[in-house]
């Protein structure tokens, strides 16, 4: 305010000095246009700051107004929280007062309580002094009556219970087995017949000797050469036996590897179609007939797993299932013996809702260990897992392998399936040899095993050692002991024992009365 009225004084008197000064009319409306101008101004401003100044005073209101309303909120909840505290505070005295009541009324009823169950011991206590002193009494009166005291009356009870349980478990056990024989094995026994009946492999039984035929005997002497230097240089080139003899228009070739038998075939063959027979030239024949096998062998087995359908198999694990041709295990060829075995196992998974992929190729590499370059002492299987294991074959694949003849733990039913099928195509009539002598210990040594046991008096291994029949004394052996001696019998075989197949045991027990008429 105090501004404005300075402003007017200014222009007041401004205008009056310009009027003084001029004193015409001119100069006089000029300066009259001059002063209402500053006053039109002046007026402006008074106004501008006059809305200012109303302006402030309501934000300056409202806020304080703000102020004590937060004011008054507070103020309030503050005393909303301490009312409800004040009632918390009461519902919780009149709970304590509550549960003391409770207390003293509890207290007074345990009392009572105590004071009955007191009571009631001593009566019990009472009793079971009578019932110890009756029960003494009857115990006196049966060791009377009975001979025996009561401990040895126990000890015989115990003891003709655990033989009725021995007895009852065994009985048991046979007939679960046998249920299960007849459950698990009507279906194995189906799926294992119509696998063989889907796989048809001839049997080839390989010897370790090769017969050369020669058109005439008058090539044995080119072969033997000057004393006898050319059959020394192909004796030590192929590492094969060469015998000649009076055998008409035939050469021997003796050897444990078939691979070795074979190049000695063929460079013989090649030198004396070539008719140049001496040291140098069969090395170099030699030489030249080992890298033909060679590559014989490695596209025998890229044959093979591309007839069964493998993909996917390292070189050199394909390498050594070509070499399965040129062995032989107890004279079934391996590498026929091994595809055999892959279709089988492949027949078997399907069969049972399993990789049939897999099986196959676990069933062909099974046997890789029998056909390393170098010989370890290691088992086949063994080494074929190990084999398996260095070219990245899957872990299921490589535990089938090494477990297919128990020398590690199964850890997949690929395992079980390669080792079956393993058993069929070695079981085939006349697919291997067994030794003779081999054969009749396995027998003696069935006979002797059930021999060893007390009263049996004779043991015969009969059907080629499928049967074992073990004749016991009736006055020595009852029937519940008979049965436990067949089972403990197999028990026993199939632990320490190795046979193809299956044994039964048959425990015979009867009594003979003989008299004679004169």
């Amino acid at each position: 305010m105090i501004e404005c009225i300075a402003i007017g004084i200014v222009a007041f008197a401004g205008g009056f000095f310009l009027m003084f000064l001029l004193r015409n009319s001119r100069l006089a409306k000029k300066a009259q246009k001059i002063v209402a101008e500053a006053e039109a101004e002046a007026e402006m401003i008074r106004k501008e700051k006059i809305l200012q100044a109303k302006d402030k005073f309501i934000q300056l209101k409202a806020e304080h107004e703000k102020f004590i309303s937060e004011k008054n909120n507070k103020i309030f909840a503050a005393e909303t929280k301490l009312k409800q505290r004040e009632t918390g505070l009461i519902q919780r005295k009149d709970e304590l007062q509550r549960k003391i009541k409770e207390t003293e009324v509890a207290k007074k009823e345990t009392d009572l309580i105590r004071t009955n169950l007191s009571e009631q011991l001593e009566l019990i206590e009472r009793k079971n002094e009578e019932l110890e002193k009756m029960h003494r009494q009857q115990v006196d009166q049966l060791e009377k009556m009975a001979g025996l005291s009561a401990e040895e009356a126990k000890l015989h009870l115990i003891e003709s219970m655990k033989e009725e349980a021995k007895a009852d478990a065994m009985s048991f056990i046979n007939e679960i087995t046998e249920e299960a024989k007849l459950t698990a094995n009507k279906e194995a026994k189906r799926i294992v017949i119509q696998t063989i009946q889907r796989v048809g492999t001839e049997v080839a039984v390989e010897n370790s000797v090769t017969v050369f035929h020669i058109d005439s005997d008058e090539i044995k002497g080119r072969i033997i050469g000057r004393e006898g230097r050319n059959i020394r240089a192909l004796e030590a080139a192929t590492g094969v036996e060469i015998i000649v003899d009076d055998t008409p228009e035939a050469i021997v070739l003796s050897a444990f590897d078939p691979v070795r038998r074979e190049i000695a075939r063929l460079a013989l063959h090649q030198l004396v179609t070539d008719g140049r027979i001496h040291p140098a030239r069969i090395e170099e024949v030699v030489t030249k007939t080992r890298k033909q096998i060679e590559e014989e062998i490695m596209e025998i087995g890229k044959r093979t797993v591309i007839d069964l359908g493998i993909h996917g198999m390292h070189s050199e694990l394909i390498r050594l299932v070509g070499k399965m041709k040129y062995r032989s295990s107890y004279g079934q060829n391996l590498l026929q013996h091994s595809r055999e075995v892959a279709n089988l196992c492949s027949i078997m998974a399907v069969e049972l809702g399993l990789n049939a992929k897999l099986a196959k190729r676990a069933g062909l590499l099974h046997d890789i260990g029998k056909v390393p370059d170098d010989q370890p002492e290691l088992p086949h299987a063994i080494l074929g897992m190990k084999l398996a294991e260095k070219y990245k074959e899957k872990p299921e694949i490589c535990n089938a392998i090494g477990s297919h003849h128990d020398e590690t733990e199964m850890t997949t039913l690929l395992a079980p399936i390669v080792q079956v099928c393993d058993a069929i195509s070695g079981a085939r009539p006349g697919a291997r040899r067994e030794v003779a002598e081999s054969y009749i210990k396995r027998l003696q040594d069935l006979e002797a095993l059930a021999l060893s046991y007390p009263g049996v008096l004779r043991t015969y291994a009969i059907q080629a050692g499928r049967e074992l029949r073990v004749i016991v004394g009736s006055d020595k052996v009852d029937d519940t002991s008979a049965e436990k001696m067949s089972y403990e019998i197999a028990k026993k075989i199939q632990d320490e024992m190795t046979y193809p197949g299956q044994i039964k045991i048959t425990v015979i027990r009867e009594t003979r009365a003989i008299s004679y008429a004169k």
